[in-house]
């Protein structure tokens, strides 16, 4: 039946997108980093979505790391890319490059996970860890970083951990899980950006204690016998936005066509995804080559499967490990980028005081996505602002709610740890907007993969 559905519906906006106007440019290059979660744009080039719009893309591995993903967009290398959620925000507000980009898009919902090797976790499981649990706090952490500050005085070592970017989810991720637990991440730890396939070997090589990454470089830990998968972000915080389609602001002003037949070819690859898990099966082979991911197809199968690999030998099941179409996974919500400014304040990456709404309607474009949604019937909820902390699907693992129209409470009332360098009084001068919000529900309209239960899935 799904199937039945997504082909006629896709096969309807194919024709639609023949009475479009012409892309402005149609040979481009796209940039992405060798992760799961670039599966929209390997989709998109291997089913030939992007070849149905009539364009040419090359969609390139990078090989220098998020922040050269950054540098070629910023210097017109790339015309788009796969990107960490908080990069365009970070960079149009002059803390990461230099420029103004925009979120066209989000790629995904979850598809991280926090990984710590051996010697720590039996550390931990000295204070009360048990791996089993779901979700598992940092409870145990702050024991044994409180017992190593008593033996070891002022010549306290801190932990060493792994992130990607400094204005990644995977660093807000790793921060917030051991602050819920009252560990104070800048004093006691050290928390250091490396390109994701590295962790790994870092790992191993003893350079970091864990780290916070996507897929497959959690499970290759796992699978070696190295360490354990201890949270994932979903555990965190359920359905939270993750990668995003970024391009430079002037670029799609001077390409607004070439721009809404990248993001439908996108869009089109996503539902694709999420239509069966037979899908998901023919996505791994892809993503498994050399020019993708480059990892084994066992490997990839933990995650994009509906599964998870906490522990060797023990697959749990996890359906929204991935999400890239159902639960509005591909709308770029402003209050999901306005959440970014507020870990970017909290821990003190920005140091003046800006406008957060109209920073991030200058950054995210729903607006442009609800074109293109509409030409290929991708659902849209009622409004781009929601709260998060409130629904059974979008619940943080501490309880806390996450309201837009308290931005600067959040930041300051709302956490026990938090390191801003802006005062509260600064933030609140430059920040006197109200919005309203209006909270989606859950729904699946594509199909079972990265949905929570069958019963969600809408039967047309």
């Amino acid at each position: 039946m799904f199937k039945q559905v997504l082909k006629i519906g896709l096969g309807l906006s194919l024709v639609a997108s023949s009475l479009l106007a012409a892309p402005e440019k149609t040979k481009l290059k796209i940039g992405f980093i060798a992760l799961t979660d670039c599966a929209p744009l390997v989709i998109a080039k291997e089913k030939g979505f992007f070849a149905a719009e009539g364009l040419d893309v090359d969609v390139a591995k990078e090989g220098g790391g998020w922040p050269g993903i950054q540098q070629k967009v910023i210097s017109g290398e790339y015309d788009y890319s796969h990107a960490l959620a908080g990069m365009p925000i970070a960079a149009t507000l002059g803390i990461n490059g230099d420029a103004n980009l925009q979120a066209l898009m989000s790629l995904d919902l979850n598809g991280n996970a926090i990984t710590f090797g051996n010697k720590i976790i039996g550390e931990m499981e000295k204070y009360g860890l048990k791996q089993d649990e779901r979700p598992v706090s940092a409870d145990s952490l702050k024991k044994y970083i409180d017992e190593k500050h008593k033996i070891e005085g002022n010549s306290y070592q801190p932990l060493n951990f792994g992130m990607v970017h400094p204005v990644s989810t995977h660093n807000y991720e790793l921060r917030y899980w051991m602050a819920a637990s009252g560990i104070k991440p800048d004093e006691d730890s050290t928390i250091k950006p490396f390109p994701p396939p590295t962790m790994p070997q870092n790992l191993i090589a003893g350079n970091i204690d864990g780290y916070c990454v996507g897929e497959p470089w959690n499970t290759r830990i796992v699978e070696k016998g190295q360490g354990g998968a201890l949270v994932t972000n979903y555990d965190i915080w359920n359905n939270n936005p993750e990668k995003v389609l970024q391009a430079r602001a002037d670029f799609v002003e001077k390409n607004p066509e070439t721009t809404k037949a990248v993001m439908r070819a996108v869009l089109k690859a996503q539902m694709w995804l999420d239509e069966s898990w037979e899908h998901r099966e023919e996505a791994i082979t892809f993503l498994a080559q050399d020019s993708y991911v480059k990892a084994p197809v066992d490997v990839l199968r933990k995650s994009m499967s509906g599964t998870f690999l906490y522990t060797k030998g023990v697959d749990s099941k996890n359906p929204m490990f991935n999400v890239f179409a159902n639960d509005y996974a591909a709308y770029p919500f402003y209050s999901h980028g306005m959440w970014f400014i507020t870990q970017m304040y909290r821990w003190g990456q920005l140091t003046t005081p800006v406008d957060m709404k109209a920073t991030i309607e200058k950054v995210y474009r729903p607006d442009l996505f609800e074109v293109v949604a509409k030409e290929v019937g991708y659902s849209l909820p009622e409004s781009p602002w929601k709260k998060d902390g409130v629904d059974e699907y979008n619940k943080f693992l501490d309880g806390k709610v996450w309201d837009p129209n308290k931005a600067v409470e959040y930041i300051y009332d709302t956490f026990a740890v938090t390191a801003p360098v802006v005062s509260k009084e600064e933030l609140l001068k430059v920040n006197k907007w109200t919005v309203t919000t209006k909270q989606p529900s859950y729904v699946c309209p594509y199909g079972p993969a990265g949905c929570a239960d069958p019963k969600y899935v809408t039967k047309k």
